[in-house]
């Protein structure tokens, strides 16, 4: 299987390069500078800048960017939308790292985690901007994305376990009563579902066992 991991250099971005590279895929790291990931291969370009003629041939593109100010969160959005305008039409899917501020936290689907939650006044640019993202997709009928939300609590230094529980559309907790993933058992279930495609334009949901 033959991918593309858009901000290779982050702490996602390595993780998810690193699993796919351990189960044998031909691995292309997306980045702006040298590449720091696991990856043989790179190709060295804003993903702003990135063409259809970059991205040709690969079965799945993830895109791992991640912005937290707010004078960068606008690449949240930016980048995803315009990854789906290049893959437009095509048979490559989308893959994207996603926030968890957009689950819901009832059957009805009528609250989120971000209703409920008293986020940080600093971190609400960027919860908004996730959620923001995941509507723009659901509007996309033209390209093969897949929205993965983390648990609440997403830890960058988190051990890997090996294990995930999958979800859908709703906030999960694992058997601790508690919502956290680590960013390595993350990179797990990217990985799997970059493998299976099983949930094309579909928002999915990941949390620790």
């Amino acid at each position: 299987m033959k991918i593309a991991v858009v901000a290779a250099n982050g702490k996602a971005g390595k993780l998810i390069v690193k699993e796919a590279v351990d189960r044998g895929m031909d691995v292309t790291a997306v980045v702006r500078g040298e590449n720091k990931s696991e990856a043989e291969k790179a190709l060295v370009k804003d993903a702003m800048e990135l063409t259809s003629e970059d991205l040709v041939g690969f079965d799945a593109v993830v895109d791992a960017v991640g912005a937290w100010t707010p004078d960068t969160v606008s690449a949240i959005t930016d980048v995803a939308m315009h990854l789906a305008d290049v893959l437009s039409g095509t048979n490559t899917r989308l893959v994207i790292v996603g926030g968890a501020g957009s689950l819901y936290v009832d059957s009805e689907h009528t609250k989120t985690v971000l209703d409920v939650t008293p986020f940080p006044e600093a971190a609400l640019p960027v919860v908004r901007t996730h959620g923001k993202l995941l509507e723009m997709l659901r509007g996309r009928d033209d390209v093969r994305w897949t929205y993965v939300s983390p648990a609440g609590d997403f830890q960058a230094d988190g051990e890997r376990t090996g294990e995930y529980q999958l979800g859908g559309e709703e906030l999960l907790l694992n058997a601790a009563g508690e919502s956290t993933i680590s960013y390595a058992d993350y990179a797990i279930a990217m990985v799997d579902e970059v493998e299976s495609g099983d949930h094309v334009r579909q928002r999915i949901s990941v949390v620790s066992k």
